[in-house]
This record gives C-alpha cells, sequence and structure tokens, in this order.
C-alpha cells in the first residue's frame, strides 16, 4: 500500500542554509468559477481584491475585462493597473496581459480575469501562460 502521510512539517528546517535564501515561498492561486459568462467571478475577485487593498495588501489589476459591465468597473478605481501588452498582428490589434511587467512589479496579489486567452503570434508565452523560451517583452527572442 503506497504511504498517503502529508509531507513532514520540518522541511523549511532540512533545507541546506547556504540555499535557504535563494528559495522563495510558492505563490497561492484563488480561482472563481461560473458555468456561464456574467454569473459574477470578475466582480467577486474585484471585490475581494478590492477589499485587501482597503486593508493595505499591495494588489494590482494584471488583466481584467468589465465588459462594459459599471458595476464591475466601479470595483478597479484606486487599484493599480499593470499596462497591458500591445500587438499588431495581419491587421488586427490584440492586448494580453503583460507577464514580464506583473512579474517585475512582484505585487503580494494580482487580479487576472480570463487568463486563458488565445496567443497571439510571436510572443515567447504560451495559451496557458507559460513561458517557452526568450524574454517576454521581445516576441521571437531565445
Amino acid at each position: 500500500m503506497a504511504d498517503v502521510r502529508a509531507p513532514s512539517k520540518d522541511l523549511e528546517n532540512r533545507v541546506d542554509p547556504d540555499y535557504a535564501d535563494a528559495i522563495e515561498p510558492a505563490g497561492h492561486f484563488r480561482i472563481y468559477l461560473g458555468a456561464a459568462a456574467g454569473v459574477g467571478k470578475t466582480y467577486s475577485m474585484l471585490s475581494e481584491g478590492s477589499r485587501r487593498h482597503q486593508r493595505g495588501t499591495d494588489v494590482v489589476i494584471g488583466f481584467v475585462e468589465s465588459h462594459g459591465r459599471p458595476q464591475t468597473e466601479a470595483l478597479t478605481e484606486g487599484l493599480e493597473v499593470v499596462p497591458r501588452w500591445p500587438s499588431n498582428t495581419g491587421g488586427t490589434r490584440f492586448e494580453e496581459m503583460d507577464l514580464a511587467g506583473v512579474l517585475a512589479r512582484r505585487p503580494r496579489v494580482a487580479l487576472v480575469g480570463r487568463a486563458r486567452h488565445t496567443n497571439v503570434p510571436g510572443r515567447a508565452t504560451t495559451r496557458s501562460g507559460g513561458r517557452t523560451s526568450g524574454d517576454p517583452r521581445r516576441p521571437g527572442s531565445t
């Protein structure tokens, strides 16, 4: 039978002291799921972000679309917005989340709605947002 015990609580004590400063804690995700458009996923996310910002947490908007909903748009007021990454491909203008900009900013909380977007050709990230190679600020770099 497989051992299904939880990892040891003293894992941090077993880290080599020479590398302890190089290890950063992992991030945490809060995912808002809904069965259809307009059920309140973005509104709930922005409400929580706004509450945390009012309590002093460093919160930024990485990518949010309000879809013209005034109540949703109102929740973005007072929150810093990381500028989107513009791209022109085949005569069509796209805007994507500037992943490198969000990572460089290093906020405590980054709000990202509709994280799964179609990739703009030439971007160095996959559809799910993972890096493939090169600098995400320089399309086509390796």
